[in-house]
């Protein structure tokens, strides 16, 4: 367990087994604790370095807004404070943006990607989804605060009074909308997607994010020459709020990065 001092942020993180490294990213309200379930199946093989965000977990806030767009600057600043090059990246739901936007802003510290259960527009989920976040506000601290995550916050936050806080840091970041669409689509970083077959994302756009990538869009040929380097995984009997815990993930996602990857065209 470590911290490094990144941007003005202690950003704290935890490492896991040795070999090729991969950047662990949790979601909203978790912390690298909540990834557990699925560390010990992806450290068999490579160095898992599990992070807290900012405001999350071990991790305590600054002033500044929560966006993924500054985490990904966070990331990108650890890889090299860690004596990398690069790194693979994996994140879910908020941790999934972050590590999507570490690999359009920093490309040359990505070496693959893996984006779990995450839209590359606010409105590529479901419309439900969509008015949950509209109508997340100060209301939510109470009860918010008595679910897991909200104990695990009391338990590891270095200031647990700031709860509220990040609560409103969290509806921000939820209330703003977002179009990355020109700068996935320009992406060359081999990328991982992967959702649940229940997902919050809508299944529209979950192939038009694929698409983005040059995935499913034509036929791979019998001696897959034309398949794409993008590759998409949709794990049966989950949603988006337990596909991070899945059995099928870790799996999934040592496949594709120690995996030949698809020649494109």
């Amino acid at each position: 367990m470590s911290y490094a001092d990144v941007n003005g942020l202690s950003l704290y993180y935890e490492e896991h087994g040795a070999g090729e490294p991969l950047v662990l990213l949790h979601g909203g309200f978790g912390a690298a604790e909540v990834m557990q379930p699925i560390i010990p199946a992806l450290a068999a093989g490579r160095r898992v370095i599990a992070v807290d965000l900012q405001g999350h977990g071990h991790t305590g806030d600054i002033d500044r807004p929560l966006r993924p767009e500054h985490m990904a600057d966070d990331i990108a600043a650890l890889i090299a404070h860690l004596g990398l090059e690069r790194a693979d990246v994996m994140g879910y739901s908020l941790g999934g943006t972050v590590a999507l936007r570490t690999a359009i802003q920093h490309p040359e510290r990505v070496r693959r990607l893996v984006v779990v259960s995450v839209a590359f527009r606010r409105d590529g989920s479901h419309p439900e989804v969509l008015e949950a976040m509209d109508q997340m506000g100060p209301a939510a601290v109470e009860p918010i605060r008595q679910s897991p995550l909200g104990q695990l916050y009391a338990r590891t936050a270095p200031r647990p009074e700031d709860w509220p806080a990040l609560v409103a840091k969290t509806a921000d970041l939820l209330h703003h909308d977002y179009d990355w669409t020109a700068e996935v689509e320009a992406m060359t970083t081999p990328t991982l997607l992967v959702f649940a077959d229940a997902d919050s994302i809508r299944p529209e756009h979950i192939v038009a994010f694929y698409a983005l990538l040059g995935g499913g869009l034509h036929d791979a040929g019998w001696d897959r020459s034309r398949r794409p380097v993008a590759q998409l995984a949709i794990l049966p009997g989950t949603t988006h709020y337990d596909i991070s815990t899945s059995p099928a993930l870790a799996p999934a996602v040592t496949s594709f990065l120690d995996g030949a990857l698809g020649a494109g065209a």
